[in-house]
């Protein structure tokens, strides 16, 4: 396997392991904020486990072991998950720093990573359209808060 599939596998155990945190941390503030970020989470997951699959079978993994591969950086969001829910019993303090961390985590990739390239590679219509799905993430983030 070439180095760009090792690299695609830890970004994306990492990313896992605060997908898990931010669920974990989210069951802990209520159950229907819960449910409504682990839909969440599972619906940005779908696109973005096909695209990893994709690079680690073009960085010369075989389907199968392609398939394994993202199953065991799955169990990241397992893990972050477990630390969430175990955060509650160190006391309230830890749990509260989570789903600010997890959320300022998503918003900084979306502003620094994504956002420039969606931004220098779109027609100017095309680009306002996606700074405004952006801008929409972060206000449902926001009343999912106020939740």
């Amino acid at each position: 396997m070439q180095v760009s599939g090792y690299l695609n596998l830890a970004a994306d155990l990492a990313h896992n392991f605060t997908d898990g945190l931010a669920i974990g941390a989210s069951f802990l503030a209520g159950p229907g904020l819960g449910t409504v970020t682990a839909l969440t989470v599972l619906l940005h997951e779908v696109p973005h486990e096909v695209g990893d699959f994709a690079i680690l079978v073009q960085s010369g993994c075989t389907k199968r072991q392609a398939m394994r591969l993202q199953l065991v950086t799955a169990l990241g969001a397992v893990a972050g998950a477990a630390c969430s829910l175990l955060a509650e019993g160190v006391g309230e303090a830890a749990t509260l720093w989570i789903l600010p961390f997890t959320a300022g985590g998503f918003i900084y990739v979306g502003t620094v990573a994504v956002l420039p390239q969606l931004l220098r590679e779109a027609a100017p219509l095309q680009s306002l359209l996606q700074l405004l799905a952006l801008l929409a993430g972060v206000a449902m983030m926001a009343a999912i808060a106020r939740c």
